[in-house]
């Protein structure tokens, strides 16, 4: 699959076309935003019904890669489930997906803003890792060094010739690192606007996803 390599504070990491972040050396596959059920949360808060396909998906792609890269840990970089009760409400045929996801690896739910909460689906539940020189945790925090974090779905709109595209992305400076949203079901923030420009240097780079990968500076995207 399509990808951009890359040091980031001393690690050797790439950016995966998927929206998934590895680190060989580790082996682990960090994903962030999956926000698995989110069609059941909107249906339960909103009485909107939507095909609840979006989990299935999402679940589709991240076994994509963990065929592809065998990664001896998982880690779900926070908001893994639109909010506890999604965790609760999977449908028996994703949960057992899920299950043989997990099977024979270690795999780490971060505590993000919608599921703040450990879940009964197995794993270890932590606010955040710290795998030096790394850490890894959901949100941002201001002044950070070594940062991975997510939350934001960074999405980036650049011109390229007489198009425009906009696509997910990941965020890097010197000091802090912003996983888009893995899951299928998300929105996105302009990585021009607020917090995300002010929580980044002015030398930000963006890696826009794609069957091609664009790596640009995160000041040209409009």
């Amino acid at each position: 699959m399509n990808e951009i390599g890359f040091d980031f504070c001393g690690a050797a990491l790439s950016a995966r076309a998927s929206g998934a972040l590895w680190w060989p050396d580790r082996r682990l596959l960090a994903v962030s935003d999956l926000h698995l059920g989110k069609s059941d949360r909107i249906a339960r808060r909103s009485g909107a019904f939507l095909p609840p396909y979006e989990t299935r998906d999402t679940l589709h792609r991240l076994q994509a890669e963990i065929d592809a890269l065998s990664p001896a840990t998982v880690l779900c970089l926070g908001d893994s489930f639109d909010d506890l009760q999604a965790a609760a409400h999977l449908d028996a045929d994703d949960k057992s997906q899920l299950a043989r996801l997990m099977a024979g690896r270690r795999w780490i739910w971060a505590e993000g803003n919608h599921d703040p909460g450990p879940v009964d689906l197995g794993g270890t539940h932590l606010a955040e890792l710290d795998a030096p020189p790394l850490v890894f945790r959901h949100i941002a925090q201001p002044g950070a060094r070594a940062e991975v974090s997510g939350h934001y779905h960074p999405k980036a709109r650049v011109a390229l010739g007489r198009h425009t595209i906009a696509r997910p992305c990941f965020l890097m400076d010197a000091d802090r690192l912003i996983l888009p949203a893995f899951g299928t079901f998300t929105g996105g923030l302009s990585c021009g606007a607020e917090p995300l420009k002010s929580l980044m240097r002015g030398d930000a780079r963006a890696f826009l996803l794609g069957a091609t990968m664009v790596a640009l500076p995160a000041a040209a995207a409009l």
